[in-house]
């Protein structure tokens, strides 16, 4: 997965906070956008994963497809499926 600017930025702000908590400290407005950093970056990470486990397609073995049925149900709604 490649991460926009945006995410890079995200990140790297984190990361800034982290560091400076370690050292320093926070203040007060630093907790705050830190924890909605967080929040933000969460919220993107789970959309983004569901994302991908609702493309995926599951294969046995055999070659035989096994994707569980509710990925099936979510690919149809989305018109990705035709069976």
């Amino acid at each position: 997965m490649t991460e926009s600017p945006e995410e890079k930025e995200l990140v790297a702000r984190i990361n800034e906070l982290a560091h400076k908590a370690k050292s320093v400290g926070l203040t007060e407005e630093e907790t705050i956008e830190r924890k909605k950093l967080r929040s933000q970056f969460l919220a993107n990470f789970r959309a983004s994963f569901k994302s991908d486990i609702e493309m995926m397609q599951v294969f046995d073995k055999s070659g035989k497809e096994v994707t569980p049925k509710k990925v099936k149900d979510i690919q149809r709604k989305r018109g990705l499926r035709d069976d």
